[in-house]
């Protein structure tokens, strides 16, 4: 492989504690002659003692606006407000290709420096299979924060857990109701998690796929105590849920939890919302009566940062170690072309290719 110079950026988000490379991952970078600059990250749960004995090379958080040009920028969430122009090539979850809020503008930011962007949601195989993913952690999390919001044992602040710790938390105390849980998108990543968390809490969930969904029974929807929403929608469906459906009285749904949190997107499945929740806020009443319950958190693996981390670098390693502008990672580059040219972006062909 052409020499590579990754630089694993520290996160904006304060919340945001999980990294796309754990230590043990970056050694075997670092041996395959990967240069791996590493920022100082005060919440990254991994500590930058670890990447330093794995061979990795130290810089300042924030310190990649000043990288080489050629090193690759690598990252999970949403960057920082500056540059205004980005002339990176860079690696993270940019939740720009479906017009969600602000997708111009980071666009337009990669067309004025001459960047580029590898959005991880697009990192696909030959037949459109996510390579690198969070979904099943999202959506175990999601569920076990429904559970616990539907049992009146969900504590905010929330904060960062084990697996372990919070399997102990969803077990069926004394006095606890039994409830009925639906899952959507129950066969994938995502929807396998939920599952999981719901098997913990001793309930046996209704599960929906694409078959369920293309002609929705929206009266057993609504006859659900808990429902996880775990799709993510390429194409515009019919929504599962309307205003409409909140206000019926005899609407037996009382905690929703949307895994995807699509909000602003024109392909938003559950357009009852206009705004996630988050740690301080997990849970916001969407009505009074009869009561029903949001939990919208955009990014819940960082709740569980080691096992999800682990888990994702995994999969992200041996992509990393092909990282070229062929095959996966060149399907990621056209995608970002084709959303720049569908804004009438078409400058923001970037010198990288």
């Amino acid at each position: 492989m052409t020499e590579l110079h990754l630089w694993l950026r520290h996160e904006a988000r304060t919340t945001e504690r999980r990294t796309p490379i754990v230590p043990s991952d970056a050694r075997r970078l670092v041996d395959s002659g990967v240069t791996l600059t590493v920022e100082e990250s005060p919440q990254r749960i991994f500590p930058i003692e670890q990447y330093a004995a794995a061979g990795c090379r130290i810089a300042p958080a924030g310190s990649w606006v000043s990288a080489p040009e050629d090193a690759v920028i690598l990252g999970l969430k949403e960057l920082p407000d500056d540059p205004p122009e980005l002339r990176h090539r860079h690696i993270f979850f940019g939740h720009a290709y479906k017009r969600q809020p602000g997708a111009a503008e980071l666009l337009g930011r990669f067309a004025a420096g001459g960047g580029a962007l590898f959005d991880l949601e697009y990192l696909e195989d030959d037949e459109g299979r996510r390579l690198a993913a969070f979904g099943f952690w999202a959506g175990y999390l999601g569920a076990a924060l429904a559970v616990l919001q539907h049992r009146g044992r969900l504590a905010a602040p929330l904060t960062p857990t084990t697996q372990q710790e919070l399997d102990e938390l969803l077990r069926p105390a004394a006095g606890d109701e039994e409830f009925t849980a639906l899952v959507i998108g129950a066969l994938g990543r995502s929807g396998r998690g939920a599952r999981l968390a719901f098997h913990a809490a001793g309930a046996e969930p209704t599960c929906w796929d694409l078959a369920e969904t293309r002609d929705l029974d929206r009266r057993a929807l609504l006859d659900h105590d808990v429902m996880v929403n775990a799709v993510l929608a390429t194409t515009p469906i019919p929504p599962f849920l309307r205003e409409e459906d909140l206000d019926d009285p005899t609407r037996r749904l009382r905690t929703l939890c949307d895994v995807t949190c699509d909000v602003g997107s024109p392909l938003n499945v559950l357009p009852v919302y206009d705004r996630t929740t988050d740690w301080d806020e997990p849970a916001r009443r969407l009505r009074e009566e009869p009561p029903l319950d949001l939990i919208a958190i955009d990014n819940l693996p960082s709740l569980l940062p080691l096992e999800s981390s682990a888990d994702f670098s995994g999969s992200l390693l041996p992509q990393l170690l092909e990282f070229g502008v062929g095959g996966p990672w060149g399907r990621c580059l056209d995608r970002f072309h084709r959303a720049c040219r569908e804004l009438g972006m078409a400058e923001g062909e970037s010198r990288h290719d």
